[in-house]
């Protein structure tokens, strides 16, 4: 199926209203990418004031530096750019987009809504075997989903509840990352290792059972002030993490896996945290096959607060000097059977997923293996010298 890319659908509802930045490929005698700023008379360079995403979000007032017109290069409209960024039709001697992160740490949190965590159980219990899933959800959700749903993670009442499911022999580590006092975060993938709009997306080759995992993605500098938002697909590998959750590496951090945009959307007078909050997150799977999967995800049902996800994530006990992007965890598993009764969702080769959410845009990849997508061959080390030899480097 052909990927295509229009502002429209790309960009927020309110267009380049607020205050939007990302990463784009700028080909030429130094081609390298470079940090960028969405108006509403283009795609403006703005690599001489901020030379990574991760600097940006780091200076003292991000919004003032990604409106700077100062030493600022235009690159093209939107429109263009956005059309370019797509695989089927990129032209490789003019700009495309790239994930709107580089140098920051690429996080996730997992299990943070409560159906969620009845699906993890679900995998660990059926061995990675999706014929098994059927009866094990009715058997779950019948024992323990209205419990988890009604408890606030780490509380006394979870901690009654975490006795109760012992007793029945329903505990798991899932929910104790899900309702105990500590919440699971995890890396997902190297910095400058994931892929943004447009671009493929990688399952790998040996998976038969995954789905993708809309989410939204918080900014985080190294402060632990979250300056904005974006989206992400936490791609996961449902059998590899059911054989055994020490397989979550592999489940999550392969070539390709994690994609990211398709821009930053900072924290003005336009958008901030609370918009975080109430944001639906919509997902639509098309597959060559004539399949369409369609569904929402609403950040009003998250288990522990966006704040308190950063707080578990940086703190004395870590940091983070480049800052990180955080992926918040999805209430969306897709069940619904693809192909043979009880089999559940997988993805197909080809298949167009699309997250979005008006105050965002949206984020739109096309399915294929990890072994078949584009290889990662441009890493931190790579970054430096090209901004060395663009003389950004300060």
């Amino acid at each position: 199926m052909r990927l295509t890319l229009e502002p429209k659908s790309s960009l927020p509802g309110d267009g380049c209203a607020g205050t939007l930045v990302g990463r784009a490929w700028v080909p030429g005698k130094l081609a390298g990418p470079s940090v960028v700023a969405l108006r509403a008379d283009g795609v403006w360079d703005i690599s001489a004031a901020a030379p990574t995403m991760s600097e940006l979000m780091n200076a003292p007032d991000p919004v003032a530096v990604a409106r700077t017109t100062s030493g600022a290069e235009p690159l093209g409209s939107v429109e263009e750019v956005l059309a370019n960024t797509a695989v089927d039709s990129r032209d490789l001697d003019r700009p495309w987009f790239l994930a709107p992160c580089d140098l920051q740490a690429v996080k996730a949190a997992g299990v943070t809504f409560a159906n969620s965590m009845v699906e993890r159980v679900i995998e660990s219990r059926a061995k990675g075997d999706p014929t098994r899933q059927e009866a094990l959800r009715r058997e779950l959700g019948s024992e323990i989903g209205a419990d988890l749903a009604q408890v606030k993670p780490g509380s006394a009442a979870a901690e009654r509840l975490k006795e109760a499911l012992i007793q029945r022999d329903l505990w798991s580590p899932y929910l104790e990352v899900g309702i105990g006092p500590y919440a699971e975060i995890f890396t997902k993938c190297p910095p400058m290792a994931s892929v943004g709009t447009g671009a493929e997306i990688g399952l790998h080759p040996e998976s038969s059972w995954n789905n993708p995992e809309p989410e939204i993605v918080l900014v985080v500098n190294a402060r632990g002030e979250i300056k904005g938002a974006t989206l992400g697909n936490d791609v996961n590998l449902r059998d590899f993490e059911g054989r055994s959750a020490l397989l979550l590496g592999k489940a999550k951090d392969n070539n390709a896996s994690s994609a990211i945009g398709p821009f930053i959307r900072l924290f003005d007078r336009s958008y901030a945290l609370d918009d975080v909050r109430r944001s639906d997150v919509r997902l639509t799977v098309k597959g060559d096959d004539g399949f369409t999967l369609d569904g929402v995800s609403s950040m009003t049902r998250i288990s522990r607060d966006p704040l308190d996800l950063v707080k578990h994530t940086i703190g004395g006990a870590h940091q983070y000097p480049d800052g990180f992007v955080l992926f918040t965890g999805t209430m969306f598993a897709p069940t619904r059977d693809r192909g043979a009764k009880g089999s559940g969702f997988t993805h197909h080769l080809g298949d167009i997923v699309t997250i979005a959410t008006p105050t965002l845009g949206a984020l739109v990849n096309r399915v294929t293996t990890s072994d078949q997508a584009p290889p990662w061959v441009f890493g931190a080390g790579a970054l430096m010298r090209n901004l060395a030899a663009r003389g950004l480097l300060r």
